[in-house]
């Protein structure tokens, strides 16, 4: 991969939300991170023999103000897709800062593979934070609410 080549991946990656830019080229590969607390990408490249991927990973935006912990027990994603905050666009979401859930309530769905999943209250509780952006891209792993 050229330098020049590497330099419009770093440019891409800058002016996006996305935090993580994964490419490879033949036996090539380049990954880019942004760091959370700093503006500059860091660069890492391997060469291995794979097939391409391109990988990404969305920006984590809070929904409330910053806080300096996040307060509760975090709902964390189960799956890769589209975050939906409700049913539909023209419906309330299902959930906001300070809305008091049951278990096994439906907080947002998540969209994989033209299948929409309901993600579920695992506990009663309050929701306190909202970490995903609807219409957005989430990945397994990624808080999406926190639940206090």
């Amino acid at each position: 991969m050229k330098i020049e080549e590497i330099k419009e991946l770093i440019h891409a990656l800058e002016q996006s939300q996305l935090t993580c830019l994964e490419v490879s080229q033949g036996s090539e590969r380049v990954r880019l991170e942004k760091n959370y607390t700093a503006a500059a990408p860091v660069i890492a490249s391997a060469a291995a023999p794979e097939p391409a991927v391109l990988s990404a990973e969305p920006a984590e935006v809070p929904r409330m103000p910053q806080q300096s912990q996040p307060q509760g027990t975090a709902v964390i994603c189960p799956l890769v897709g589209v975050f939906y905050a409700a049913p539909s666009p023209e419906d309330a979401p299902y959930v906001t800062v300070g809305t008091q859930v049951k278990k096994g309530d439906v907080l947002c769905l998540v969209e994989a593979m033209k299948l929409m999943n309901e993600i579920t209250a695992e506990k009663d509780g309050t929701i306190t934070q909202i970490c995903a952006e609807n219409g957005k891209v989430v990945e397994y792993g990624q808080p999406l609410f926190y639940l206090a």
